[in-house]
């Protein structure tokens, strides 16, 4: 089994975490969002894996899609892992609800 992991590997690991992210957030609210640590934590999770997965991809494929907020998808990251017991959980919920469906939408065209 060729185990060479190029733009094509980390762009399917990025795709199917932004496409869990947008399924199972689809009828979540952010009080359910807030009450439910098991879901709260596996989306957080979720956004971390995409973001370190973003930082493998080439340089010419991000400069091929200098649409997509790479930097804004690291910074996030950061402060989750950095500041975990600190994060705004509005900002989180917005992310989920508004620009992980946006990011998938960038990263299928």
């Amino acid at each position: 089994m060729d185990n060479i992991k190029n733009d094509a590997y980390y762009i399917q690991k990025i795709r199917q975490d932004l496409e869990f992210i947008v399924i199972h957030m689809q009828d979540i609210g952010i009080q359910e969002l807030n009450e439910n640590e098991i879901l709260l934590d596996s989306m957080l999770f979720r956004m971390i894996q995409l973001s370190e997965n973003a930082k493998r991809l080439s340089e010419e494929y991000k400069q091929e899609r200098k649409r997509i907020p790479w930097n804004a998808i690291y910074g996030l990251r950061n402060r989750i892992v950095h500041d975990y017991g600190n994060v705004d959980l509005d900002v989180v919920f917005e992310t989920l609800k508004n620009d992980i469906p946006e990011l998938l939408k960038s990263m299928s065209d």
